[in-house]
């Protein structure tokens, strides 16, 4: 019994110790579950992965969706994602996680500036932001010093007006004039979009903001772009669809890329892992975010499958979808952390991880100067007979065209810039000493207000999508064209177009003259001919329009742009010689619209044909639009050259008021290339600048390829007469490559090229040869392969 007695006390006395160590265990986990809350991860430079493993499924799909919603989960605010209280009118944000330490990023468009609401409630501050020249003018100056420029004064105002990314910039090709966002745009010629993007994408970067290159990729129309598939080789898509967005994110790094609208040889570009992932990342190397253009509820698992970080603008649906498809196992958990931490990534980059502290002051007198003079250098001049540009600043002008008084500063649309005002040209001229005909000037200033008030009352109605209206043009009587041709000494006539997000321009009135502006130009000319005096016209546009049928009538021709808010300034300037055109066409202004072999594809072209059609869908009795780029690498220039052509006005054709001749060419073969040099001289009696195109002719035999292509370009510093200045340019040997199909790989072939020296695609001044013993190849991945036969 004692024995029995003693077992069961020790017995008791082993219970009562694995007790007190059990209460211990719970203990100790308790207070651990307590250290862990109150010793919460904060998102640091450093802990990315930590913190990504303290995230919950919903703070991850939260994450990976844009922040433009009212969220029920209560931050330290109250309310997650605060963003619209810090920046009113801007496009968008990233959703903030407190408990994580992680901000909320906002997001603005560009790309000719910053786009924020300019007044605020209860606020007696305004919030203007400058209104720089448009892509299209920014390219013409074939300057990436000075792109870089305009670029850290944008990012200047992101970062002080309290942004983290700006939505720009644009780099769609020029497929058509008629595309309503060319003006967003550069040029039809891959390398010049990829080269000033690069250099813009810099300049903004280096304020310590983001940059969004845009819209990626073959976004080359307004017409159904939320649904319309662009179908092309795989040739076409590399070398000029891809090409530029390929250039940007080598030597500038952006930090997102924002996939677009369109479906791409069948899938949304936004669902496409061959385009966002085996191509922009595996084979460029890009390490950014890539977000949606402002699209709804799509399908989610497949955007986060193909490398689509963030959806934007987002909205509650998107997230429950990513959390049931998670759950549900159609979308790895795992995949969506991938993308996870990309955005967290991005996140310790930005200012409001940094907590800046901007001003909301920018300098925005400086950045007006910078307007000013880089819109100059953007503008072309495509005529001047009798050296009747610059003008003597003490003639009387007669000024016709409602443009005139009513400058047009930029595009409408995501694209357009709220700014504080509108130089117009009258007031440059004005400014400038030279004498406005009154009386002409009164009329016109009655019809301005009369038709203001008119465009008000649509806009009011919802007639009208961010942005400034073209006013319709004023006939005005031969009695009043001839009395001014005898009381002025020159006449300027400004034709003005506008264009922008969510539509095409169309071909009659639009890409052609309107019957108004026809006889405007017809009368003025004649009574000023007649009177021996000269007429000038200026192109105050974003785009191409037709000028063969009229071009000879006038005595001079600038091509102004849309110049940004000193527009009216920097026209008066090149007008009076203050300062000098030195811009140059980044796209062919084609004879006919039909010229172009994209007007047998692209919408609102006369006749239609069909490779630009409807095809039923295959599960849903629906239909979806598309578009055949049965052109193939012909675009533009490519196509004009190598077919002989005649077209209005060559890619790359710029005028000065000075000369420049070209010699002393020199090409040397490099270890992985070449460098091409030539002497430029001003031949002139005035300063200028001049800008030399290097295009290359490939050996014959292989692939076909275009009669010349542009390689590399340059621009002078400012030359006086009789000055000289040798540039050089490097080339790879990839930069020469072809994409081969056949062999999915990029191939510069053995042979003898001709490398010319290039006043545009048609003047070529001067040549040297280059030969290339072995056949350089670079292996590509065999994706991207069109819906349908081409």
């Amino acid at each position: 019994m004692r024995i029995a007695h003693l077992f069961i006390s020790l017995h008791c006395q082993q219970n009562v110790i694995i007790m007190k160590k059990t209460i211990l265990n719970i203990c100790a986990l308790f207070f651990m579950s307590v250290s862990t809350i109150t010793a919460q991860v904060k998102l640091q430079a450093n802990n990315v992965d930590e913190v990504l493993k303290a995230m919950t499924l919903e703070e991850k799909a939260m994450l990976v969706v844009g922040g433009n919603r009212q969220i029920s989960t209560a931050g330290d605010n109250g309310m997650i994602g605060g963003h619209a209280q810090r920046v009113p009118g801007a496009a968008g944000a990233t959703q903030a996680i407190p408990r994580l330490g992680i901000p909320s990023t906002v997001l603005t468009d560009g790309p000719a500036g910053v786009r924020i609401s300019p007044r605020r409630d209860n606020d007696t501050n305004t919030y203007f932001c400058t209104g720089f020249p448009v892509g299209t003018a920014l390219a013409c100056t074939w300057n990436t010093q000075l792109v870089e420029e305009v670029g850290k004064c944008i990012g200047n105002e992101v970062l002080e007006y309290g942004c983290d990314v700006l939505l720009a910039p644009g780099m769609n090709i020029h497929r058509s004039p008629l595309c309503g966002r060319n003006f967003e745009y550069y040029s039809e010629d891959p390398l010049v979009t990829g080269k000033i993007a690069a250099a813009y994408v810099r300049g903004v970067q280096s304020q310590g903001v983001g940059t969004s290159v845009k819209h990626f990729a073959g976004n080359s129309q307004e017409t159904n772009r939320m649904g319309v598939d662009e179908v092309m080789s795989q040739r076409a898509l590399r070398e000029i669809y891809l090409k530029g967005f390929e250039i940007a994110v080598r030597e500038a790094a952006p930090w997102t890329v924002m996939s677009s609208y369109n479906r791409l040889n069948g899938p949304f570009t936004q669902e496409n892992g061959e385009l966002l992932t085996t191509i922009l990342r595996d084979e460029w190397g890009f390490n950014g975010i890539v977000m949606t253009d402002w699209t709804g509820l799509r399908n989610t698992a497949a955007q986060i499958q193909a490398g689509n970080d963030l959806m934007e603008p987002g909205n509650e649906s998107q997230i429950k979808d990513i959390i049931d498809k998670v759950k549900s196992g159609v979308l790895k958990e795992s995949d969506l952390d991938i993308c996870v931490k990309r955005i967290l990534q991005y996140l310790v980059k930005t200012p409001a991880f940094r907590a800046y502290k901007y001003s909301n002051k920018p300098d925005l007198k400086a950045h007006a100067d910078v307007t000013r003079r880089s819109a100059t250098e953007g503008m072309v001049l495509l005529k001047n007979e009798g050296q009747t540009l610059p003008m003597d600043g003490s003639k009387t002008i007669s000024v016709f065209g409602v443009t005139s008084y009513d400058f047009i500063a930029g595009g409408t649309g995501s694209g357009d810039v709220n700014k504080a005002y509108t130089i117009d040209l009258m007031q440059g001229l004005t400014e400038s000493g030279l004498k406005v005909n009154k009386k002409l000037a009164d009329v016109y200033r009655s019809y301005q207000t009369y038709q203001q008030n008119l465009t008000a009352a649509a806009s009011a109605r919802g007639g009208w999508f961010w942005g400034k209206p073209l006013l319709p043009e004023m006939a005005v009587s031969r009695a009043i064209i001839n009395a001014q041709a005898q009381e002025s000494d020159l006449a300027i006539i400004t034709l003005g177009r506008q264009a922008g997000e969510g539509s095409d321009r169309k071909e009659d009135g639009d890409f052609t003259l309107n019957d108004v502006e026809r006889q405007l130009i017809t009368d003025v000319c004649n009574a000023f001919h007649l009177a021996g005096k000269p007429v000038v016209v200026v192109l105050n546009m974003g785009n191409v329009i037709e000028t063969a049928s009229w071009k000879s009538m006038p005595d001079a021709i600038l091509l102004a742009w849309q110049p940004g808010q000193e527009g009216g300034y920097s026209v008066a300037d090149v007008l009076t010689g203050k300062a000098y055109p030195s811009g140059k066409l980044t796209m062919t202004w084609p004879n006919n619209l039909i010229d172009l072999p994209s007007s047998a594809s692209y919408p609102n072209v006369r006749p239609a044909a069909n490779t630009f059609g409807r095809r039923r869908g295959n599960d849903k009795v629906e239909f979806q639009d598309y578009t055949k780029h049965i052109e193939g690498i012909n675009v533009g220039y490519r196509h004009f050259t190598t077919a002989n052509e005649p077209v209005s006005y060559p890619f790359g054709f710029g005028l000065s008021y000075t000369t420049f001749s070209y010699s002393r060419p020199v090409v040397k073969a490099t270890k992985d290339g070449l460098t091409a040099s030539v002497t430029v001289t001003n031949t002139g009696n005035r300063a200028g600048k001049e800008v030399v195109e290097l295009y290359v002719s490939a050996p014959a035999g292989g692939l076909e390829k275009p009669a010349r292509e542009l390689k590399a370009f340059a621009k002078t510093r400012e030359l006086q007469p009789k000055q000289s200045e040798t540039l050089t340019m490097r080339l790879s040997l990839r930069d020469m490559a072809s994409y081969n199909e056949t062999t999915q790989a990029w191939e510069t072939a053995a042979g003898k090229y001709t490398i010319g020296f290039g006043a545009s695609v048609e003047d070529i001044r001067v040549t040297a040869p280059f030969s290339l013993s072995r056949q350089k190849t670079v292996k590509g991945h065999d994706v991207m392969k069109p819906s349908m036969p081409l």
